[in-house]
């Protein structure tokens, strides 16, 4: 008898039980191995009084099994609650989303019958780390992180991915036209990490064009490395363009856990009515499967769940005149599932997961062995303006009160509106005042903590409401800012 792996399974809200039941159903009929442990997470938890939507007692058996089978669930709108996906992607250290984007035509329509490609999201950082505050009554800023570590760990996850299941070409998607630091931190340690892997074709676009292309010709893609945003985006048009988002399984991988889910949301409208679709989580049933290393049980799984598209027995949301036979319910699919198991496709190519190749793939991210030299150089101190005060009557009242810092341009939104500033009614209500060692940016000098803070306290006094301040370094002699808008 084959040792049993034990999961955690969390059944979700809205049709998350009913489409977990059965995929549990079918998981068991294929006799998979594995031993599961239900936890109760989500919005019955959030209403409890529990903002994070996880128990301590749920958060102790992830610990202890490692692996996670979770139906979709729902966050209650309003009030502190933050995405329990989020939360727990970072808390478990699941810096991977893996989504493959797989066309089922014809019994799935889709005018794109040969898209066959794998998402790599980065899943850690980025805009989702939801560091977001208000700063006025007008302004609310959502602060974007990104790491070298981070970069380095999921673009060699997506190297490794493409290596170990035979894929061709690894795509990168960034906006490092416009966000030249983060994103194009991202872009150079692509092209870094690509060198690596000579063996596999590479290519980078930025990330407009990059989704255009998914959503007409997606055919052009192998494998795609993104950060956290594009890839939650992206992940969902190529899931459309395939056929269907009721489809697509998810994988959060990180190096000691792992989480699969649906990609779809909970769908409270049609909850209770047996009418969804359970595939999206059975084909994130798969993955895990494949991760836990039981590819007989995947692929037994898988080729029973594509015999069953075959022969016409589809869902409501998938199901068509031309090559549908019978229109089931969220039971009568699984059973028809079951009744397959153990029959291969003949239009589909069979599934045939080999041992080894699961996705447990553990990369690192590697902080560099020289530390650059960073030198504290100035600071953008940013306040409320409510009342308009023009920028020039700003900055004739704060040119002069340093001594070692001088201010060298006032902006707001990014744009430069002093001093000689081409645009006629500039937003004035957030201004951030930039303060250097000097005007000149090659001449920049080490400034202290003690200017900055004397810098503060002088413009404090005359009254002016400072709600943010960014300190402005330079690295190994290179700016560690970016320059206005029309500076």
């Amino acid at each position: 008898m084959a040792i049993k792996t034990p999961i955690s399974v969390a059944y979700g809200d809205g049709i998350g039980p009913e489409i977990m039941q059965a995929t549990m159903r079918i998981l068991e009929a294929a006799n998979a191995p594995i031993e599961p442990e239900v936890i109760e997470v989500g919005e019955k938890v959030y209403l409890q009084g529990n903002s994070s939507g996880i128990p301590d007692e749920a958060w102790n058996t992830l610990k202890r099994t490692k692996v996670l089978l979770k139906s979709p669930i729902t966050t209650p709108q309003g009030g502190g609650y933050k995405s329990l996906n989020v939360t727990m992607r970072k808390t478990l250290g699941l810096f991977a989303n893996v989504r493959p984007c797989v066309s089922y035509y014809p019994y799935v329509p889709t005018k794109f019958p040969k898209i066959d490609l794998v998402i790599v999201r980065e899943n850690e950082e980025d805009l989702y780390a939801g560091i977001e505050h208000r700063q006025s009554d007008e302004v609310y800023q959502c602060i974007k992180l990104i790491t070298r570590p981070g970069c380095e760990q999921i673009i060699h996850y997506a190297f490794e991915y493409a290596r170990k299941f035979n894929r061709k070409k690894v795509t990168c998607l960034s906006k490092d036209n416009i966000m030249k630091m983060t994103d194009g931190l991202f872009h150079r340690v692509f092209n870094e990490i690509a060198a690596e892997y000579p063996d596999i074709q590479h290519d980078h676009l930025i990330v407009d064009i990059g989704t255009a292309l998914i959503a007409s010709c997606p055919e052009k893609f192998d494998v795609i490395v993104t950060l956290n945003l594009y890839g939650d985006i992206i992940s969902d048009v190529a899931a459309q363009v395939a056929g269907s988002v009721g489809l697509a399984g998810s994988a959060n991988i990180g190096n000691q856990m792992a989480m699969f889910e649906a990609i779809h949301g909970s769908a409270p409208d049609i909850a209770g009515k047996d009418i969804a679709n359970p595939s999206g989580l059975l084909n994130a049933a798969v993955q895990m499967l494949v991760h836990i290393n039981q590819p007989n049980v995947a692929t037994l799984i898988e080729n029973a769940w594509l015999t069953t598209l075959e022969d016409g027995i589809h869902t409501a949301d998938i199901y068509s005149k031309e090559y549908s036979k019978e229109k089931v319910g969220t039971k009568g699919f699984a059973d028809a599932v079951i009744k397959r198991l153990g029959k291969k496709p003949t239009h589909f190519k069979p599934a045939n997961y080999q041992a080894d190749v699961e996705t447990n793939i553990q990369c690192y991210g590697v902080r560099p062995a020289v530390v650059s030299k960073k030198v504290l150089v100035g600071v953008d101190i940013i306040i409320d303006n409510p009342k308009d005060v023009p920028a020039e009557e700003i900055a004739a009242k704060i040119a002069k009160v340093s001594n070692t810092l001088q201010l060298i341009v006032i902006t707001s939104r990014g744009l430069k509106i002093w001093p000689n500033s081409t645009i006629d009614a500039p937003y004035l209500r957030h201004c951030c005042c930039r303060f250097q060692s000097a005007k000149d940016t090659k001449a920049l000098k080490a400034v202290s903590q003690n200017d900055i803070i004397q810098l503060q306290s002088a413009i404090n006094a005359l009254g002016l409401d400072i709600i943010k301040t960014e300190n402005l370094y330079t690295f190994d002699g290179e700016l560690g800012f970016t320059l206005a808008q029309g500076q």
